[in-house]
């Protein structure tokens, strides 16, 4: 019998109850146990949803209190010392400590999970790191599932990754040589799992997906040869499924299937090749996870062609053949049930979570028992792929046409970065080391509550207008009071970065409920591209020239670049992704035309999540990078000289791709670097960054107000890596998910430490720019290291809302 489980399901629930619960006991209105409560509900209600789908094994351990790589390193007891916290005794409030920081520490390093829109906090680790044990989170969940009665799956990101995404602030550290101590951390669970008569243990490698060096292909043997007399093949238990995810583990399958483990998740969403070489070496009792539902899109899966492939398969495997979707299931909504506004032709195209629980079991059954049994099922499946094929609503033959007539010349600039620039200068009389932020200022909840009044038809258009338009001159006069050189409106009028302007694009649809976890408390609701997109007028331009009108000061306009509307949207999966990314490139392009036209001179065009769509082989990073920069080419290049083209990107490792951001060709580049004490800058420095650039000088996810010292420290260094004449001075990302007083006190105290370094560089004589060549501590990860921590960008920091 082919058996069905999943690797992870949401953790947020379907109307984001952990997040309240978080936010309200961060904040002191509810106590712990409230938040406790809210947790166990969850799990709970998840649970009986995979065992009422007939799953054979329910999940357990995929739950976070905050971030799934945090929850490991406080089971392992591994905390940064920086904390003094004791890890046999940490509490909750302690751990979130860890994530959002505290009066004396900064938080923990965040950025992307691989190549998804998801955040972990990255685990700090040097030669005096220790692994003996940290609150018995994990395993209490573990018990919880047991004592319901439920066959209970444990899920543990694995050893080599979880050192292979860590790193050390000490320079030269080897961080393998913790694997001893990691592996009998995992050895200990691994035994109190067995105590409570657990049968299997999932155990994440989905570094196996990524080019890794022989080192840490060595690492894999030996983590999981010194598990090997604990985890006996022929014993009960707990037996070990190693499961890989995002792209193929086929270079490494041969050495894979040497390990001492019973069974292999593979992604057959993403990469399907690689199903031949893993039959090819599947050893002869071993199971094959098949991940064939996706799990990181919404569309309904084809189910008949689904058990085309499947059905060989259980011919040949029988009860060695377990079906899942292709990674966690964190990167989906919870429910379809709570969306009643959505046309239903396209709704009957989309799978949530719980839906996709359902497809499992329509699998699970047409193998077992007979296409027959599965025939209404399958029947609704054939129907909603037809459906979609045929709809007039997905292909608009005047963009098609628009699409072909696009010539490359439309994507350079008219002039050289060095004649642009002069041109800019003379335009806009900026001081040396012009101050600006990088978009969005603080969603109040007047914002809130405002828009949410007009959305419910409360207000109408006028009295909103008015509104917004008050909170955009509240946002300017604080500025200006500030000093800032260059303005941004405040962008009140946005819900999302993404989903603003995906509202006001044809091709786009929107949930009520489709959220999912970004980061912590942080939820998302990714737009969904079904069809050709197109803009239909003008998105910002009223806003853009009212708050100019506001000020003399330079006012940017805000916008979202194309990758990042397609890598933070449910994309189409119908045509290439290239192709929906040129699309929504000339859709920027007409709007960039028109802020320019109504006397815009500086337009951001943020592009957080180009990092992040890099694929996780190197053989695939060329084709991905040419489209992708040529798609933001392709909306900037529209403009005079005179116009200033900016971009923001954020938490991210950018050195393997600083000669694709150099080809971007943006005059102004601003990035995160404050979480990292400016590592991040010194790839630009070491590259020769051609363009200027605005490093932030503090974190804006934390609510640490920055001292001006603390600020200058960053700023001097900034100057030893680039030119202090291709300077900006920004925080880390935009404001909106921070308070008025704390941001206010923050960007107070960046213009008084820029003052201050202005006024010293003035003083002194020139001197000859020397360029720092030294990697700063911890920087030194291989390019594929990097590229597992991707690009995180909070999804509300940039150009994230807009009138």
């Amino acid at each position: 019998m082919a058996r069905t489980h999943i690797l992870g399901f949401p953790r947020i629930g379907a109307r984001r109850e952990l997040k309240f619960a978080q936010e309200a006991f961060w904040r002191g209105e509810t106590p712990e146990a409230a938040l406790r409560e809210t947790g166990t509900t969850l799990r709970r209600r998840h649970w009986q949803l995979q065992a009422d789908a007939g799953l054979a094994t329910v999940a357990a351990g995929d739950f976070a209190w905050y971030d799934q790589m945090l929850g490991l390193t406080a089971l392992l007891g591994a905390l940064p010392k920086r904390f003094g916290f004791d890890a046999a005794s940490l509490t909750l409030a302690q751990y979130y400590e860890l994530a959002r920081g505290n009066a004396a520490q900064p938080a923990m390093e965040m950025t992307k999970w691989f190549d998804t829109n998801y955040h972990y906090l990255v685990p700090e680790l040097d030669a005096d790191s220790t692994f003996d044990g940290g609150p018995t989170w994990f395993l209490d969940e573990v018990d919880e599932a047991l004592a319901l009665g439920l066959a209970t799956r444990p899920v543990l990101i694995g050893p080599v990754t979880y050192l292979y995404l860590s790193k050390s602030h000490v320079p030269g550290f080897d961080r393998l040589t913790l694997l001893p101590k990691v592996v009998q951390a995992y050895r200990r669970i691994l035994a109190q799992l067995r105590e409570r008569g657990i049968e299997w243990v999932q155990i994440d490698e989905p570094v196996l997906c990524l080019d890794i060096d022989a080192e840490w292909l060595d690492a894999i043997d030996r983590a999981y040869v010194d598990l090997v007399d604990l985890v006996d093949l022929a014993d009960a238990g707990p037996k070990v499924l190693l499961a890989t995810y995002f792209d193929t583990a086929a270079p490494h399958a041969a050495r894979a299937a040497a390990l001492p483990v019973h069974g292999f998740h593979v992604d057959l969403v993403r990469a399907p090749e690689q199903l031949e070489t893993w039959l090819q070496v599947l050893p002869a009792n071993a199971v094959l996870s098949a991940g064939v539902i996706d799990g990181r899109n919404i569309w309904r899966a084809d189910l008949r062609a689904v058990l085309a492939t499947l059905a060989p398969l259980h011919a040949q495997l029988g009860d060695r053949l377990w079906i899942a979707p292709s990674c966690s299931l964190l990167h989906v909504p919870v429910s379809l049930d709570a969306e009643q506004r959505l046309d239903p032709e396209l709704k009957s195209w989309l799978a949530f979570a719980t839906e996709k629980l359902e497809e499992l079991r329509t699998l699970a059954v047409a193998l077992n028992q007979g296409k027959a049994a599965a025939a209404t099922q399958l029947a609704a499946s054939d129907a909603a792929r037809e459906s979609r094929r045929t709809s007039r609503r997905v292909v608009n033959q005047r963009v098609q046409g628009r699409l072909a007539a696009v010539t490359a010349d439309m994507a350079d600039r008219a002039s050289a970065f060095d004649i642009r620039i002069e041109r800019q200068r003379e335009a806009l009389q900026l001081p040396a080391l012009p101050t600006t932020t990088i978009g969005s200022f603080p969603q109040t909840t007047a914002i809130r509550q405002t828009r949410a009044a007009y959305k419910r038809g409360e207000i109408g258009a006028l009295d909103y207008l008015q509104r917004i338009r008050g909170e955009i001159e509240l946002a300017v006069r604080k500025q200006e009071a500030l000093g800032i050189d260059v303005l941004v409106h405040g962008e009140a009028e946005r819900n999302d970065m993404v989903e603003y302007f995906g509202e006001q694009l044809c091709g786009y649809a929107f949930t009520e409920n489709g959220w999912v976890q970004s980061y912590g408390s942080r939820c998302v609701k990714p737009p969904v591209i079904y069809g050709d997109v197109y803009r239909p007028e003008p998105m910002t331009v009223d806003t853009a020239r009212y708050a100019q009108s506001l000020t003399d000061k330079p006012m940017k306009g805000m916008l979202t670049g194309p990758v990042t509307m397609l890598q933070w949207s449910f994309v189409r999966d119908d045509q290439p992704r290239a192709t929906t990314a040129r699309q929504l490139a000339l859709a920027i392009r007409d709007e960039v035309r028109d802020l320019e036209a109504a006397g815009i001179r500086i337009i951001q065009i943020d592009e957080p999540a180009l990092r992040e769509g890099l694929p996780l082989r190197r053989d695939d990073w060329t084709a991905y990078l040419e489209w992708a920069v040529n798609a933001f080419r392709l909306s900037a290049a529209g403009v005079s000289d005179q116009t200033q083209i900016h971009t923001h990107m954020c938490y991210a490792e950018f050195n393997d791709i600083l000669p694709a951001i150099a080809a971007m060709d943006a005059d102004v580049i601003t990035i995160e670097t404050s979480r990292s004490a400016m590592e991040l800058l010194e790839g630009f420095g070491e590259f020769d960054y051609p363009n200027e650039i605005g490093p932030g000088v503090y974190d804006i996810h934390s609510p640490r107000v920055p001292t001006v010292e603390a600020i200058t420290r960053l700023l001097e260094r900034a100057c030893e890596v680039i030119p202090p004449e291709r300077l900006w001075v920004n925080p880390d990302c935009g404001l909106k998910t921070r308070g008025w007083p704390e941001t206010e006190a923050a960007l107070a105290n960046m213009i008084t430490a820029t003052r201050q370094l202005r006024g010293k560089l003035a003083s002194q004589p020139p001197v000859t720019w020397k360029r720092v060549t030294q990697p700063a501590p911890g920087s030194a990860r291989s390019a594929a290291a990097a590229h597992a921590h991707g690009t995180a960008c909070d999804p509300n920091c940039a150009g994230q809302l807009s009138i």
